[in-house]
């Protein structure tokens, strides 16, 4: 049967259940998530693609509805498709990768993909050192440290919340600037390059004001990148980077020295 484009869907005229039987999936929405899985993978259905209606997959697989409804809803929860009631399911555009192996520049990987970058200073100010903010900065709790809270966008759809404290030891500057054409991270670089870079990632839940700023739900899960820099064993910055899971992922790609 065809998609709402008159696309052939896999398996189409060969028994479009076949494509279900067996496999590395146990149960049968399992292999359902599997087969609409692959049809994205190998281009059968591109980014942005009207795929089979619910009533077309059970009529082709031969299951249930509400055994393709779990399916689909879960590929959904997953970021793999989008759902939009009323008109139809479709693949989803693929999540942007950014590398751990170097300090990232969220704006120029935007732009990398033709897209729109904004950046939105949502509070600054010069605070009291924290304890655990004085720990990762190397510095005594209550000394002064600059303290920013920024959002990104893509294509004006928040991607990343930038919590970002400063050691004004090292970029005395910073809270002078306007970051009208550069972004703090990209300032910092350029004032101080950072000669040894440190990077955790997490699996975190929003609080429901992160929930707001990046235009999700609380029960959402967030992928959580914390880089802490140095220069001359002296640390410049500590920032947290949260970023919704379902529009971002975190990966790289390296050959291993001799020594690894």
């Amino acid at each position: 049967m065809a998609t709402a484009q008159g696309k052939q869907t896999p398996a189409a005229g060969q028994g479009a259940a076949t494509a279900i039987q067996g496999g590395a999936a146990t149960t049968l929405h399992e292999r359902i998530k599997a087969y609409v899985t692959r049809g994205i993978a190998d281009g059968t259905w591109a980014p942005g693609e009207r795929l089979p209606s619910e009533h077309e997959l059970v009529s082709q697989l031969g299951v249930s509805r509400m055994t393709v409804n779990k399916a689909l809803r879960e590929l959904a929860a997953a970021g793999r498709i989008v759902r939009v009631p009323g008109v139809g399911t479709f693949a989803a555009e693929a999540k942007p990768q950014s590398t751990l192996l170097q300090i990232a520049n969220i704006a120029n990987e935007i732009r990398s993909r033709g897209h729109e970058h904004q950046w939105r200073c949502l509070s600054r100010e010069r605070v009291a050192a924290a304890p655990d903010v004085a720990v990762w900065l190397g510095m005594l709790p209550g000394q002064s440290v600059f303290h920013m809270v920024s959002v990104h966008l893509e294509n004006g759809a928040p991607i990343q919340l930038e919590d970002r404290y400063v050691n004004p030891g090292m970029v005395p500057d910073f809270m002078d600037q306007d970051f009208e054409h550069t972004t703090p991270g990209e300032y910092l670089l350029a004032s101080i390059p950072a000669d040894l870079v440190e990077h955790v990632v997490d699996a975190v839940m929003p609080t429901p004001k992160q929930a707001r700023i990046l235009d999700m739900k609380v029960t959402e899960p967030c992928l959580q990148l914390t880089r802490r820099t140095w220069f001359e064993d002296v640390p410049v910055t500590w920032v947290r980077c949260l970023n919704p899971a379902s529009r971002y992922s975190l990966g790289s790609r390296f050959r291993p020295g001799p020594d690894q």
